[in-house]
Protein backbone atom coordinates (compact mmCIF):
# COMPACT_ATOMS: atom_id res chain seq x y z
CA UNK A 1 0.00 0.00 0.00
CA UNK A 2 1.77 3.09 -1.23
CA UNK A 3 0.68 5.97 0.91
CA UNK A 4 4.14 7.02 1.95
CA UNK A 5 6.23 9.55 0.13
CA UNK A 6 9.91 8.80 -0.23
CA UNK A 7 10.82 11.76 1.95
CA UNK A 8 8.66 10.45 4.77
CA UNK A 9 10.95 7.60 5.73
CA UNK A 10 13.34 8.75 8.41
CA UNK A 11 16.43 6.89 9.60
CA UNK A 12 17.57 7.88 13.04
CA UNK A 13 19.52 6.68 16.04
CA UNK A 14 18.00 8.94 18.73
CA UNK A 15 15.62 11.86 18.32
CA UNK A 16 13.29 13.94 20.48
CA UNK A 17 9.68 14.70 19.53
CA UNK A 18 7.00 16.87 21.09
CA UNK A 19 4.24 14.61 19.78
CA UNK A 20 4.76 10.99 18.78
CA UNK A 21 1.81 9.17 17.22
CA UNK A 22 1.78 5.38 17.10
CA UNK A 23 -0.38 4.18 14.23
CA UNK A 24 -1.34 5.51 10.81
CA UNK A 25 -5.02 4.66 10.54
CA UNK A 26 -7.87 7.19 10.68
CA UNK A 27 -7.21 7.96 14.37
CA UNK A 28 -3.46 8.37 13.99
CA UNK A 29 -3.57 10.46 10.83
CA UNK A 30 -6.37 12.67 12.15
CA UNK A 31 -4.31 13.23 15.29
CA UNK A 32 -1.36 14.07 13.04
CA UNK A 33 -3.41 16.65 11.16
CA UNK A 34 -4.51 18.45 14.31
CA UNK A 35 -1.10 18.33 15.95
CA UNK A 36 0.51 19.55 12.72
CA UNK A 37 -1.90 22.48 12.48
CA UNK A 38 -0.78 23.40 15.99
CA UNK A 39 2.76 23.58 14.55
CA UNK A 40 3.99 20.66 16.64
CA UNK A 41 5.43 18.74 13.66
CA UNK A 42 4.22 15.35 14.94
CA UNK A 43 5.97 12.15 13.96
CA UNK A 44 3.73 9.23 12.98
CA UNK A 45 5.02 5.67 13.14
CA UNK A 46 2.99 3.55 10.75
CA UNK A 47 3.53 0.14 12.28
CA UNK A 48 3.20 -2.83 9.96
CA UNK A 49 -0.18 -1.82 8.50
CA UNK A 50 -0.61 1.60 6.93
CA UNK A 51 -4.13 2.96 6.78
CA UNK A 52 -5.62 0.82 9.51
CA UNK A 53 -8.58 -1.50 9.02
CA UNK A 54 -10.20 1.05 6.72
CA UNK A 55 -7.59 0.23 4.09
CA UNK A 56 -8.99 -3.31 3.90
CA UNK A 57 -12.38 -2.00 2.75
CA UNK A 58 -12.87 -1.73 -0.98
CA UNK A 59 -15.31 1.18 -0.76
CA UNK A 60 -16.30 3.26 2.27
CA UNK A 61 -19.72 4.79 1.76
CA UNK A 62 -20.47 6.16 5.23
CA UNK A 63 -17.67 8.69 5.60
CA UNK A 64 -19.04 12.26 5.24
CA UNK A 65 -17.96 14.27 2.22
CA UNK A 66 -17.85 11.35 -0.22
CA UNK A 67 -21.40 10.89 -1.55
CA UNK A 68 -20.22 8.34 -4.10
CA UNK A 69 -18.03 6.50 -1.61
CA UNK A 70 -14.26 6.35 -1.37
CA UNK A 71 -11.77 3.51 -1.44
CA UNK A 72 -10.20 2.62 1.87
CA UNK A 73 -6.69 3.03 0.51
CA UNK A 74 -7.59 6.31 -1.18
CA UNK A 75 -9.06 7.71 2.03
CA UNK A 76 -5.86 6.82 3.86
CA UNK A 77 -3.82 8.58 1.19
CA UNK A 78 -5.96 11.70 1.54
CA UNK A 79 -5.64 11.65 5.34
CA UNK A 80 -1.86 11.40 5.04
CA UNK A 81 -1.55 14.05 2.35
CA UNK A 82 -3.55 16.54 4.38
CA UNK A 83 -1.57 15.88 7.57
CA UNK A 84 1.75 16.19 5.74
CA UNK A 85 0.65 19.43 4.13
CA UNK A 86 0.71 21.03 7.58
CA UNK A 87 4.02 19.49 8.64
CA UNK A 88 3.29 16.01 9.95
CA UNK A 89 5.95 13.41 9.20
CA UNK A 90 4.97 9.82 8.48
CA UNK A 91 7.63 7.18 8.97
CA UNK A 92 7.39 3.55 7.93
CA UNK A 93 8.57 2.22 11.26
CA UNK A 94 7.35 0.11 14.15
CA UNK A 95 7.65 0.53 17.90
CA UNK A 96 9.28 -2.49 19.52
CA UNK A 97 9.05 -1.35 23.15
CA UNK A 98 8.00 1.69 25.14
CA UNK A 99 8.84 3.09 28.56
CA UNK A 100 6.08 5.29 29.98
CA UNK A 101 7.50 5.41 33.51
CA UNK A 102 8.81 8.97 33.13
CA UNK A 103 8.95 11.84 30.68
CA UNK A 104 10.24 12.15 28.13
CA UNK A 105 8.75 8.80 27.21
CA UNK A 106 11.14 6.44 25.46
CA UNK A 107 10.13 4.38 22.43
CA UNK A 108 12.49 1.86 20.91
CA UNK A 109 11.79 1.39 17.19
CA UNK A 110 13.21 -0.52 14.26
CA UNK A 111 15.26 2.60 13.47
CA UNK A 112 16.45 3.54 16.96
CA UNK A 113 15.20 5.33 20.05
CA UNK A 114 12.70 8.18 20.14
CA UNK A 115 12.07 10.35 23.16
CA UNK A 116 8.67 12.04 23.24
CA UNK A 117 7.02 14.67 25.42
CA UNK A 118 3.59 13.29 24.56
CA UNK A 119 2.42 10.05 22.96
CA UNK A 120 -0.85 9.41 21.13
CA UNK A 121 -1.62 5.71 20.85
CA UNK A 122 -3.62 4.86 17.75
CA UNK A 123 -2.49 1.29 17.19
CA UNK A 124 -5.97 0.02 16.36
CA UNK A 125 -7.39 -3.46 16.70
CA UNK A 126 -7.51 -6.42 14.39
CA UNK A 127 -10.65 -8.51 13.86
CA UNK A 128 -10.21 -12.09 14.95
CA UNK A 129 -10.05 -14.53 12.06
CA UNK A 130 -11.39 -18.03 11.66
CA UNK A 131 -8.01 -19.05 10.19
CA UNK A 132 -9.57 -21.26 7.54
CA UNK A 133 -8.49 -21.89 3.94
CA UNK A 134 -9.04 -18.96 1.52
CA UNK A 135 -10.13 -16.58 4.27
CA UNK A 136 -7.21 -14.23 3.65
CA UNK A 137 -7.21 -14.60 -0.12
CA UNK A 138 -10.92 -13.73 -0.43
CA UNK A 139 -10.98 -10.86 2.06
CA UNK A 140 -12.62 -8.00 0.19
CA UNK A 141 -14.07 -10.46 -2.32
CA UNK A 142 -16.83 -11.91 -0.22
CA UNK A 143 -15.09 -12.23 3.14
CA UNK A 144 -15.65 -9.22 5.38
CA UNK A 145 -15.33 -8.19 9.00
CA UNK A 146 -17.64 -5.17 8.77
CA UNK A 147 -21.27 -5.40 7.69
CA UNK A 148 -21.75 -1.66 8.12
CA UNK A 149 -18.89 -1.07 5.68
CA UNK A 150 -19.66 -3.71 3.06
CA UNK A 151 -23.32 -4.63 3.37
CA UNK A 152 -24.40 -2.55 0.36
CA UNK A 153 -22.35 -4.76 -1.97
CA UNK A 154 -24.53 -7.76 -1.13
CA UNK A 155 -27.88 -6.49 -2.33
CA UNK A 156 -30.09 -9.45 -3.16
CA UNK A 157 -27.34 -11.92 -2.16
CA UNK A 158 -27.12 -14.75 0.34
CA UNK A 159 -24.74 -14.05 3.18
CA UNK A 160 -23.52 -15.89 6.25
CA UNK A 161 -22.64 -14.28 9.57
CA UNK A 162 -20.38 -16.19 11.98
CA UNK A 163 -20.62 -15.33 15.67
CA UNK A 164 -23.00 -15.26 18.59
CA UNK A 165 -22.38 -11.96 20.35
CA UNK A 166 -23.88 -8.50 20.06
CA UNK A 167 -21.70 -7.57 17.09
CA UNK A 168 -22.78 -10.63 15.11
CA UNK A 169 -26.47 -9.93 15.63
CA UNK A 170 -26.19 -6.18 15.17
CA UNK A 171 -24.33 -6.62 11.90
CA UNK A 172 -26.62 -9.48 10.85
CA UNK A 173 -29.68 -7.29 11.36
CA UNK A 174 -28.01 -4.49 9.43
CA UNK A 175 -27.26 -6.85 6.55
CA UNK A 176 -30.96 -7.71 6.17
CA UNK A 177 -31.39 -4.25 4.66
CA UNK A 178 -29.51 -5.47 1.61
CA UNK A 179 -29.18 -9.24 1.52
CA UNK A 180 -31.79 -11.69 0.31
CA UNK A 181 -31.06 -13.87 3.32
CA UNK A 182 -28.76 -13.84 6.34
CA UNK A 183 -27.73 -17.11 7.94
CA UNK A 184 -26.15 -16.82 11.37
CA UNK A 185 -23.85 -19.70 12.20
CA UNK A 186 -22.83 -20.24 15.81
CA UNK A 187 -20.66 -22.93 17.32
CA UNK A 188 -22.99 -23.33 20.30
CA UNK A 189 -26.76 -23.80 20.72
CA UNK A 190 -27.34 -20.44 22.36
CA UNK A 191 -26.20 -16.86 21.77
CA UNK A 192 -24.18 -14.50 23.94
CA UNK A 193 -25.95 -11.44 22.53
CA UNK A 194 -28.37 -9.36 24.56
CA UNK A 195 -32.00 -10.41 24.83
CA UNK A 196 -33.34 -7.52 22.74
CA UNK A 197 -31.00 -8.31 19.86
CA UNK A 198 -31.88 -11.99 20.05
CA UNK A 199 -35.58 -11.16 19.89
CA UNK A 200 -35.13 -8.86 16.89
CA UNK A 201 -33.07 -11.44 15.05
CA UNK A 202 -35.51 -14.26 15.78
CA UNK A 203 -38.42 -12.18 14.50
CA UNK A 204 -36.69 -11.04 11.31
CA UNK A 205 -37.97 -13.13 8.38
CA UNK A 206 -34.65 -12.81 6.51
CA UNK A 207 -32.59 -14.35 9.31
CA UNK A 208 -32.16 -18.02 10.04
CA UNK A 209 -29.77 -19.83 12.38
CA UNK A 210 -27.52 -22.85 12.11
CA UNK A 211 -26.53 -24.04 15.58
CA UNK A 212 -23.60 -26.08 16.90
CA UNK A 213 -21.70 -25.49 13.69
CA UNK A 214 -18.38 -24.06 12.54
CA UNK A 215 -17.16 -22.93 9.14
CA UNK A 216 -14.15 -25.07 8.21
CA UNK A 217 -13.26 -23.72 4.76
CA UNK A 218 -14.35 -21.48 1.89
CA UNK A 219 -14.79 -22.41 -1.76
CA UNK A 220 -14.46 -19.98 -4.65
CA UNK A 221 -11.92 -18.76 -7.15
CA UNK A 222 -12.45 -15.02 -7.54
CA UNK A 223 -15.11 -14.67 -4.86
CA UNK A 224 -16.90 -16.59 -2.14
CA UNK A 225 -19.18 -19.24 -3.63
CA UNK A 226 -19.84 -21.69 -0.81
CA UNK A 227 -18.77 -22.66 2.70
CA UNK A 228 -17.93 -26.00 4.21
CA UNK A 229 -19.58 -26.52 7.59
CA UNK A 230 -19.03 -28.99 10.42
CA UNK A 231 -21.50 -29.86 13.14
CA UNK A 232 -19.70 -29.65 16.49
CA UNK A 233 -21.84 -32.42 18.02
CA UNK A 234 -22.07 -35.00 15.26
CA UNK A 235 -19.06 -34.16 13.14
CA UNK A 236 -21.27 -34.12 10.03
CA UNK A 237 -19.86 -31.99 7.21
CA UNK A 238 -22.05 -30.13 4.74
CA UNK A 239 -21.74 -27.47 2.06
CA UNK A 240 -23.62 -24.18 2.28
CA UNK A 241 -24.10 -21.83 -0.67
CA UNK A 242 -23.16 -18.22 0.11
CA UNK A 243 -22.11 -15.05 -1.67
CA UNK A 244 -20.61 -13.44 1.42
CA UNK A 245 -19.05 -14.45 4.73
CA UNK A 246 -19.11 -11.90 7.56
CA UNK A 247 -16.96 -12.85 10.54
CA UNK A 248 -17.68 -11.39 13.98
CA UNK A 249 -15.79 -13.44 16.51
CA UNK A 250 -14.28 -10.51 18.36
CA UNK A 251 -11.41 -8.05 17.95
CA UNK A 252 -7.98 -8.01 19.47
CA UNK A 253 -6.68 -4.51 20.21
CA UNK A 254 -3.05 -3.93 19.35
CA UNK A 255 -2.05 -2.86 22.83
CA UNK A 256 0.48 -5.48 23.94
CA UNK A 257 3.24 -2.86 24.15
CA UNK A 258 1.39 -1.01 26.90
CA UNK A 259 0.45 -3.94 29.13
CA UNK A 260 1.40 -3.29 32.73
CA UNK A 261 1.89 0.42 32.08
CA UNK A 262 -1.57 1.73 31.20
CA UNK A 263 -4.94 0.85 32.68
CA UNK A 264 -6.84 -1.48 30.36
CA UNK A 265 -9.98 -3.54 30.22
CA UNK A 266 -10.18 -6.63 28.02
CA UNK A 267 -7.08 -5.38 26.22
CA UNK A 268 -8.57 -1.97 25.37
CA UNK A 269 -6.85 1.11 26.79
CA UNK A 270 -9.09 2.94 29.25
CA UNK A 271 -9.50 6.64 28.45
CA UNK A 272 -11.64 9.39 29.93
CA UNK A 273 -13.95 11.67 27.94
CA UNK A 274 -10.92 13.66 26.79
CA UNK A 275 -8.94 10.60 25.62
CA UNK A 276 -6.51 10.79 28.55
CA UNK A 277 -5.01 7.48 29.62
CA UNK A 278 -3.89 6.69 33.17
CA UNK A 279 -0.56 8.45 32.52
CA UNK A 280 -0.48 12.25 31.97
CA UNK A 281 0.81 13.11 28.51
CA UNK A 282 -0.27 9.79 27.02
CA UNK A 283 -3.49 9.66 24.99
CA UNK A 284 -5.30 6.90 23.13
CA UNK A 285 -7.67 7.08 20.18
CA UNK A 286 -9.40 4.79 17.73
CA UNK A 287 -9.97 1.09 18.19
CA UNK A 288 -7.13 0.62 20.67
CA UNK A 289 -9.45 2.45 23.07
CA UNK A 290 -12.86 1.89 21.46
CA UNK A 291 -14.57 -1.48 22.01
CA UNK A 292 -17.96 -0.11 20.99
CA UNK A 293 -18.31 1.99 17.80
CA UNK A 294 -15.39 0.80 15.64
CA UNK A 295 -16.09 3.20 12.78
CA UNK A 296 -13.73 5.29 10.64
CA UNK A 297 -15.50 8.52 11.55
CA UNK A 298 -15.44 7.87 15.31
CA UNK A 299 -11.77 6.89 15.19
CA UNK A 300 -10.96 10.07 13.30
CA UNK A 301 -12.85 12.15 15.86
CA UNK A 302 -11.04 10.49 18.74
CA UNK A 303 -7.71 11.16 17.06
CA UNK A 304 -8.55 14.83 16.63
CA UNK A 305 -9.58 15.09 20.27
CA UNK A 306 -6.44 13.36 21.51
CA UNK A 307 -4.25 15.76 19.51
CA UNK A 308 -6.09 18.77 20.89
CA UNK A 309 -5.53 17.49 24.42
CA UNK A 310 -1.86 16.81 23.74
CA UNK A 311 -1.50 20.35 22.42
CA UNK A 312 -3.11 21.81 25.54
CA UNK A 313 -0.88 19.66 27.73
CA UNK A 314 2.23 21.01 26.05
CA UNK A 315 0.93 24.59 26.14
CA UNK A 316 0.33 24.32 29.86
CA UNK A 317 3.77 22.82 30.43
CA UNK A 318 5.55 25.65 28.68
CA UNK A 319 3.08 28.31 29.88
CA UNK A 320 1.78 27.10 33.26
CA UNK A 321 -0.59 30.08 33.65
CA UNK A 322 -2.66 29.03 30.60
Amino acid sequence: MAILSGSSTIKTESIHEKVLILGAGPAGLSAALYAARAELRPLVLTGIQIGGQAALTNTIENYPGFPDGVGGVELGELFQKQAERFGARVEFNSAQSIDLSKRPFKVTTDNGEIQADTVIIATGANPNHLNIPLETELTGRGVSYCGTCDGWFFKGRKVVVVGGGDSALEEGLFLTRFAESVTIIHRRDSLRAGAILQKRAAENPKIKFIWNTTVTSISGREKVESLQLKNTLTGEQTSHEADGLFIFVGHTPNTELFAGQLEMKNGYIIVDEHFHTSIPGVYAAGEAADPHFKQVITSAGMGAGAAIEATRFLEHEYNPKI
